[in-house]
C-alpha cells in the first residue's frame, strides 16, 4: 500500500459541524473533507488515482482511458492526474456532444483530455473500441474502470480509513456512523476493508446514488467482488458477505443526476449552516439521506455521525437554472 504517486493533499480535514449539531440535538455531526484533496478542485477519486496512475506508470503506459457520465467527477480528476503524470487521457462519455461545455466537462477539456461521446453507452461499454484505436495509433493505453473502482483503486480508501482513525484518536472522538455517496463501489469496498484491517468501530453506510447496475451486477454485489479482489493485496484471509454491506436504496429512485427538492434543500442546509458546498448529483443526495435518517430517528439519539464529503462541486454549474430557483 506504500507504492503510489502522490497527487493529493492528505490528511484531509476532519471538522465538527457545530451549527448543524445544534440544529439536531442529541447528535454530534462531523464531516471528512475529501472535497479538499486538491486535484483539480478535489474529490474522492484522487485517493484511487494515486494507485491507478502509479500502476499505469509501472507498466510503461503512455495514455489513460476511462469512462463516465459527462459531468463525471472521476473523469475530471483522471484528466488532472494524467496531466500531472505526463500521460494522454481519453474520456469515454455517455450522451452526445453538447453545444456548450459546463462544469466537469469543461474542466476535463481544459485539462487536455480527449473526449469521446458514446450515446446511450454511459458506463464504459465502448472502452474496448477506444483502446483498440489508441493501440492502432501506437499508444500504450492503461484502462481505468468506471469510477476507478477495482482492487487497485480501492486501496486509496483502505488507507483513508487509517487516516481517519488517526484523526479520531487525536481528537479522542469515536464515530458511530459514517455516511457517504456510494455509486461505483470502489470507495465503499475500500472503506469496509479498512474498517476490518484497522478495526475501526464505526458503522459504514453508503447512500446509493444510481439505480443502474454495473456490468449487470447490483451495486452491493459489485462492492463485494471488489472487496474479495482487494483483500488479496492486503493479505486479509477472512471472508466477507453481502450482509456486511450497508447500502441505503431509498434515495436513488429519481435516477442518476436528477435533481429534486430533497437534494436542493440538503445543499442549502449545509451551505447556510456551515458554509460548505455540496454537489447536485452525489453529495447532495447522500447528505439528504443522512439528514433524513436523523430526522426519522433511524440513527439512535446520542450518536456521533460523520458525513464523508466526496467532492463534486463543479457539476453544480450544470444545474444553474434549478438551483437558482
Amino acid at each position: 500500500m506504500d507504492h503510489f504517486m502522490k497527487l493529493g493533499f492528505f490528511p484531509t480535514p476532519l471538522e465538527r459541524l457545530n451549527n448543524l449539531s445544534d440544529q439536531f440535538p442529541g447528535y454530534q455531526i462531523y464531516i471528512k473533507r475529501d472535497d479538499q484533496t486538491g486535484l483539480a478542485t478535489g474529490g474522492n477519486k484522487t485517493r484511487k488515482l494515486e494507485y491507478l496512475i502509479q500502476t499505469a506508470l509501472d507498466q510503461s503506459c503512455d495514455s489513460i482511458i476511462t469512462a463516465g457520465a459527462q459531468q463525471s467527477n472521476h473523469c475530471r480528476q483522471t484528466a488532472a492526474a494524467a496531466a500531472r503524470a505526463g500521460l494522454k487521457c481519453h474520456l469515454v462519455l455517455g450522451g452526445h456532444q453538447p453545444k456548450e461545455f459546463t462544469g466537469n466537462l469543461l474542466m476535463s477539456k481544459l485539462l487536455g483530455a480527449h473526449l469521446h461521446f458514446t450515446g446511450e453507452n454511459r458506463k464504459g461499454e465502448d472502452i474496448p473500441l477506444i483502446a483498440a484505436s489508441c493501440k492502432k495509433n501506437g499508444q500504450r493505453p492503461y484502462i481505468i474502470p468506471y469510477g476507478g473502482s477495482n482492487s487497485i483503486g480501492a486501496l486509496g480508501y483502505v488507507r483513508a480509513i487509517k487516516e481517519l482513525q488517526d484523526q479520531l484518536k487525536e481528537l479522542q472522538q469515536p464515530i458511530d456512523y459514517i455516511y457517504f455517496a456510494s455509486s461505483s463501489g470502489g470507495t465503499h469496498a475500500g472503506m469496509l476493508l479498512g474498517k476490518a484491517l484497522y478495526q475501526l468501530d464505526s458503522e459504514i453506510i453508503g447512500v446509493c446514488i444510481d439505480k443502474d447496475e454495473i456490468n449487470g451486477l447490483s451495486l452491493n454485489q459489485n462492492i463485494l467482488n471488489i472487496m474479495n479482489d482487494t483483500k488479496k493485496r492486503l493479505n486479509i484471509t477472512r471472508d466477507f458477505c453481502l450482509d456486511e454491506i450497508h447500502l441505503l436504496l431509498d434515495y436513488e429512485k429519481a435516477g442518476y443526476g436528477v435533481l429534486t427538492n430533497n437534494e436542493i434543500n440538503a445543499i442549502k442546509l449545509l451551505a447556510e449552516k456551515e458554509g460548505i458546498l455540496l454537489d447536485p448529483v452525489y453529495t447532495g443526495r447522500a447528505f439528504y439521506g443522512m439528514i433524513d435518517q436523523i430526522i426519522n430517528q433511524k440513527i439512535r439519539s446520542g450518536s456521533s455521525v460523520l458525513f464523508w464529503h466526496t467532492g463534486g462541486f463543479p457539476a453544480t454549474f450544470n444545474y444553474i437554472a434549478q438551483l437558482s430557483n
